[in-house]
């Protein structure tokens, strides 16, 4: 050592820790494009979930990005513990808001996913 204070390593993500047992994760990975003269109020829907979904209990990550060609175009990706937890997210009134609106602000195509080779 050279005499210099030991520095901490950086916390593991949230995320990670709360990684429980992958088998029973679900992902849904959803890709939105606003419709003409929606982009501003999608992507205010989709920031406003994010706080909410990512505190349900079953949730495991809540990530949003934006397409660098199309700023149009979002991409959701999720993971939840096991389809109770997904079923949960869907009750919610938060979600419930988002479905109520999303045909007006976007065209929706999502996937569902199970693992099969997942570090």
């Amino acid at each position: 050592m050279t005499g210099g204070a030991l520095r901490a390593s950086p916390a593991a993500p949230t995320y990670r820790l709360r990684n429980y047992n992958m088998a029973n994760n679900l992902k849904t990975v959803a890709i939105f494009v606003a419709r003409p003269g929606k982009a501003a109020e999608l992507q205010a829907l989709l920031s406003g979930m994010i706080a909410p979904s990512r505190a349900e209990a079953g949730n495991l990550r809540y990530d949003l990005w934006q397409d660098q060609t199309d700023p149009s175009r979002f991409v959701l990706d999720e993971l939840y513990t096991d389809g109770e937890a997904v079923a949960a997210h869907r009750a919610t009134p938060h979600f419930q808001a988002y479905a109520s609106v999303i045909n007006d602000l976007a065209e929706r195509t999502a996937v569902t996913l199970n693992p099969v080779a997942v570090a």
